[in-house]
């Protein structure tokens, strides 16, 4: 069972996975840190220093309204639509983010790729076509 695990583990598919989520992570705390850092701040300044982080309904009677978004919860059951408007606005920069890096990459992978030379019976039959195509007499 140990070499069993040992085969699934060394496997090139999951030190791939291993590698990608390791990168995945540490991508991550880049984009958190554009969005929060960089993104939200414009964000805000457009909508006159709106922080939509903090914006929340109160859903029990305990609950405050003008409390920072952690100390409602604190209180009691808040329905929290700025922080998951932040969430999702995050979402959007991110997979936006990832797009752009996997279009340079699949760009920079096909003008790097060279065409697959052509077997030589395959060479043999495209001149056999045409050949046949032309009317030309073999020789």
């Amino acid at each position: 069972m140990l070499e069993e695990f040992k085969k699934f583990a060394l496997r090139g598919n999951v030190v791939d996975l291993a590698v990608g989520v390791i990168i995945g992570a540490a991508f991550s705390k880049i984009v958190d840190s554009m969005v929060g850092d960089l993104f939200m701040p414009m964000i805000g300044a457009v909508t006159g220093g709106l922080d939509f982080s903090n914006y929340y309904t109160p859903m029990t009677s305990t609950g405050q309204a003008g409390l920072a978004y952690v100390d409602a919860k604190k209180q009691g059951a808040v329905l929290g639509w700025g922080n998951f408007i932040t969430v999702s606005i995050n979402f959007v920069i991110v997979a936006f983010v990832l797009f752009l890096v996997i279009r340079a990459m699949n760009r920079l992978k096909l003008h790097t790729e060279k065409a697959p030379e052509t077997p030589p019976d395959v060479k043999i039959l495209g001149e056999i076509r045409d050949i046949l195509r032309d009317g030309r007499p073999v020789a």
